[in-house]
């Protein structure tokens, strides 16, 4: 199968437009239309590390919840979900958690281990970096980059198509013919382009 340059371009213009009305339409506030399950929150219950103090502040609290998903049905984590859906009675007792955990000296990567000890890795919203997960990370790279050396092939070969094509018209010899045009819808192209010239 051949695709014209022209055919191309409307492509991945096309292309082009829908990712980026998609991204724009990600970016605004999504209702959470999805059923949520009141039922799913489990307790995470460590006991106090002795002579704890607070592991961390609350900014450095808040950034953690940021990485522990809602177990409402939600898309959103934790503290996105306590913060803006307020139905939801899922998250804040999942923040209390954190703030008992933060309380008992935990640091955040032993907080991360006890949320997926209790609900499986399912609780983080992003896959641990091990394993099979690694193709979740490395995949989208892999493929931007294979895209852009076809695209950039298939570049250059319009280029050097085209630079054939003009050194042909400039010698006076006959240009060859591109796949699937014969040469009367060739010669009848032609002739309109001069005529518009």
């Amino acid at each position: 199968m051949t695709m014209d340059r022209r055919s191309f371009l409307v492509g991945a213009a096309g292309l082009g437009a829908a990712v980026a009305v998609r991204g724009l339409g990600a970016q605004q506030a999504q209702p959470n239309f999805t059923p949520m399950e009141q039922g799913a929150y489990r307790p995470v219950l460590r006991d106090p590390k002795p002579g704890a103090t607070p592991s961390m502040s609350d900014d450095a609290r808040d950034a953690l919840e940021h990485r522990i998903k809602c177990q409402c049905g939600c898309i959103l984590d934790v503290y996105t979900c306590r913060t803006t859906d307020f139905t939801c009675q899922v998250s804040p007792a999942m923040h209390r958690d954190v703030m008992r955990l933060v309380a008992g000296g935990y640091t955040a990567e032993e907080i991360l281990a006890a949320f997926v000890a209790t609900y499986g890795e399912v609780a983080l919203t992003s896959p641990v970096k091990q394993g099979f997960n690694w193709a979740g990370y490395l995949a989208p790279g892999i493929a931007m980059a294979t895209g852009g050396v076809l695209i950039t092939m298939l570049v250059r070969k319009w280029a050097a198509d085209a630079r054939t094509t003009a050194a042909a018209r400039a010698a006076g010899t006959p240009v060859p013919a591109a796949a699937g045009v014969d040469a009367e819808d060739l010669a009848r192209l032609e002739r309109a382009l001069r005529e518009d010239a």
